[in-house]
């Protein structure tokens, strides 16, 4: 997981680092940060927004194919995926943000949790003594680079320690000190983890605790305006209401549980994620009018139709999914159909292929000069 972790933070480190270079605040860092990655983002989410406003379009025909076919779930999925094909919809586009935000964080959580590396530039050799000398002097066990939080802790420990530090290269002891001093936000320092039980409430305890429940109202204002922009363009789609009332409410409360257990900087991230993705969403659905929509959704079928026209034998990502499907289904019906045609029961279809697994077994150990245990342990 730390490779990935490190895999990930790189650019997003160089990134970083060129913020704070101008801006000389962390706070203020993660602010444009954020601002410069939705900005990045903000082509998958006018991709994301115009494929649900297009889906909005197609509700009809899916409610009218439901009723056709709802006795026959088999013959609607592969009405719904070739009227999916005709109008150029892929009902599964909203994955790739999600994906996209996913790594998105994984970097963010690395820049955060290694300062040192991402914004100080400082080399990895230094770190690991650096690291080593905290380990010597706190009471935390085994502190070393494996540790995700190693640079925060070191940071932390160089404030009551900071002649041990004295000795290092590049200048660790003064560029982490003066770092130290703008590692925070109104004073509260951005690397601590925030608590409900402080030693006590300072200042400094009070806005980090604070912070958790901030990113979680801000994720609450995204669930609810989207949930009543859906209700508003969508009211069909609101059948299972109860479910997305408590995706609206739940999530923001598993974020602050997140939130409470990790540095702050991660919680003070998604504070400003969410208000700048609500602010990104309001005007998108501001821009995707009745009308626009409607003009955007005959220019991509007329796309669909001749894309298709010219690659007859490319197949799309809707007929791959439609061949597989109905690959599968035949397979399945043809196993049901042979079994029932035997008179074989269900538990002996599966002993009858548990002795063609153990004979293929038998078979290859043969082949190869292995031993092969031919005890039967498996139960009907």
């Amino acid at each position: 997981m730390n490779a990935l972790y490190d895999i990930i933070g790189v650019p997003f480190g160089y990134l970083m680092r060129l913020i704070y270079s101008f801006c000389n605040n962390y706070a203020v860092a993660i602010i444009i940060f954020t601002i410069v990655t939705k900005i990045l983002l903000f082509p998958v989410s006018y991709k994301t927004q115009k494929g649900a406003a297009r889906m909005q379009l197609l509700n009809p025909k899916l409610e009218k194919l439901k009723k056709s076919f709802a006795n026959n779930p088999q013959r609607l999925q592969e009405e719904q995926q070739k009227l999916y094909q005709q109008e150029g919809v892929n009902p599964m586009g909203s994955c790739l943000p999600m994906f996209i935000q996913m790594f998105l964080l994984f970097g963010v959580i690395d820049v955060i949790y290694k300062p040192i590396t991402h914004i100080l530039n400082i080399s990895k050799d230094v770190i690991t003594k650096a690291v080593g000398i905290a380990a010597e002097n706190s009471d935390i066990k085994g502190l070393n680079m494996k540790n995700l939080r190693c640079e925060l802790l070191t940071m932390e420990n160089l404030r009551d320690h900071g002649d041990k530090y004295a000795s290092l290269g590049e200048n660790f002891l003064s560029k982490v000190s003066e770092f130290n001093e703008k590692f925070t936000i109104f004073g509260a320092n951005l690397g601590k983890t925030p608590t409900l039980h402080p030693d006590s409430w300072t200042k400094e305890a009070v806005i980090l605790a604070a912070i958790p429940f901030l990113a979680g109202l801000a994720q609450m204002l995204v669930s609810v305006y989207s949930q009543i922009h859906q209700k508003k363009t969508n009211p069909a789609a609101q059948a299972g209401g109860g479910c997305m009332t408590v995706m609206t409410f739940g999530m923001p409360i598993i974020s602050i549980l997140f939130a409470f257990g990790l540095p702050a900087g991660i919680g003070f991230y998604w504070i400003w994620s969410s208000v700048f993705s609500f602010l990104i969403t309001f005007a998108l659905n501001c821009y995707f009018t009745p009308e626009r929509i409607t003009a955007i959704n005959e220019k991509e079928k007329e796309k669909a139709r001749i894309y298709a026209e010219k690659h007859p034998n490319k197949k799309t990502f809707m007929q791959k999914m439609m061949e597989q499907q109905a690959a599968l289904d035949q397979q399945n019906s043809g196993s049901s159909a042979s079994g029932k045609a035997k008179g074989i029961s269900r538990s002996e279809q599966n002993k009858q292929n548990r002795d063609k697994l153990k004979e293929a077994r038998r078979r290859m150990a043969e082949k190869y000069g292995d031993s092969y245990d031919d005890d039967d342990n498996d139960e009907d």
